[in-house]
């Protein structure tokens, strides 16, 4: 497939290059930052998504159909997670935002919302809203989300 069409990846790789101009000074680093900023605007048009550029991105995030993703500016997401359409994962009225383990799975149209921790290979279904810790290696489902299964050691 055509790099060009890969919408996802392309966000993804413009805000870790955007977050890379900025902790740089000078004026080249400065100018590359605004050409990073305006394409993460088009690209931002493109998806219907509000990425924040400020939020600290896993290597090798994937983010298939990225479409209505919202995810808020202190959002942790670890290593080698898969992001489905239309999740958001943002905060409550309250101060705080979710800190994703790696190689998470969220489901389409799930919210994560406020100062909670995902573990390390935990999956959350499509439409759960998680308000509460998710252990790692488990599986979030439903609204409000509710852990359905613990998988064994075995690595099931």
């Amino acid at each position: 497939m055509n790099q060009f069409w890969k919408t996802g990846d392309a966000l993804i790789a413009n805000i870790h290059r955007y977050q890379r101009y900025k902790a740089r000074a000078g004026g080249w680093p400065r100018l590359l930052g605004k050409l990073a900023a305006l394409r993460h605007f088009v690209l931002s048009v493109i998806t219907a998504s509000d990425i924040s550029p400020y939020a600290r991105l896993g290597v090798g995030l994937k983010l298939p159909h990225p479409n209505g993703i919202v995810i808020h500016d202190d959002a942790v997401i670890g290593a080698d997670c898969m992001i489905m359409q239309q999740v958001t994962i943002g905060q409550l009225a309250a101060k705080g935002a979710p800190v994703i383990g790696a190689h998470v799975y969220i489901g389409a149209g799930a919210r994560v919302l406020g100062r909670v921790v995902v573990g390390d290979r935990a999956r959350i279904g499509a439409n759960a809203v998680v308000l509460a810790d998710v252990p790692a290696d488990s599986t979030a489902v439903g609204i409000p989300a509710r852990i359905s299964a613990k998988d064994s050691a075995a690595g099931v």
